[in-house]
C-alpha cells in the first residue's frame, strides 16, 4: 500500500494514477509493494531528519528509509518539495516531471540501484527516465 502524507501546504495531483505508476513500476522490477510512505515535507523538515538520523549537515531533495523484506518493498520516503521546486527551475524542466523523478528515485534505490560511481549513475537516470515515459499525466 501506498500513502501520501503531507508536512506542507502541497498535495499531489492524481493520487491514484501515481500510486498504480508507482505500484507498476515496483512490479517492473520483480519486486512485490509492501507499506511504502511518501512524506512531502519543507526543506527545513528533511533537514531536521538529515541531521538527526544521517548526522548530515546539508539540504536534500530526498532520504529514504528502507525496509524491505526479501523482495517486498517497505519503507518511507521523504521529500522536501522546496529542493525539488529548486531543482525543477535548475534543471529547466516542470516541477511534476521533478517530482516524479525523485519518487521513482526512491523506489529505484529500494529496487537496488546505487547512484554513487559514474556507471550506477548514468543506470539510475535510464531507470527514472524509462519510468518517467511510462507515466501518463506528464
Amino acid at each position: 500500500m501506498i500513502d501520501f502524507i503531507y508536512e506542507t501546504d502541497f498535495r499531489l495531483v492524481n493520487e491514484d494514477r501515481i500510486s498504480r505508476w508507482i505500484t507498476d513500476s515496483i512490479k517492473a522490477e520483480g519486486f512485490k509493494e509492501g507499506d511504502i510512505t511518501y512524506v512531502f515535507c519543507s526543506d527545513d523538515y528533511l533537514y531536521q531528519i538529515n541531521v538527526g538520523f544521517l548526522n548530515h549537515h546539508t539540504y536534500t531533495d530526498i532520504i529514504s528509509f528502507d525496509y524491505k523484506l526479501g523482495k517486498t518493498l517497505h519503507g518511507e520516503i521523504y521529500i522536501s518539495v522546496d529542493r525539488v521546486k529548486d531543482n525543477a527551475k535548475r534543471y529547466n524542466v516542470e516541477f511534476y516531471n521533478e517530482l516524479c523523478r525523485v519518487m521513482i528515485h526512491g523506489i529505484l534505490h529500494y529496487c537496488g540501484y546505487k547512484d554513487k560511481s559514474e556507471n550506477e549513475i548514468v543506470l539510475m537516470r535510464e531507470k527514472e527516465d524509462y519510468y518517467l515515459s511510462v507515466l501518463e499525466i506528464l
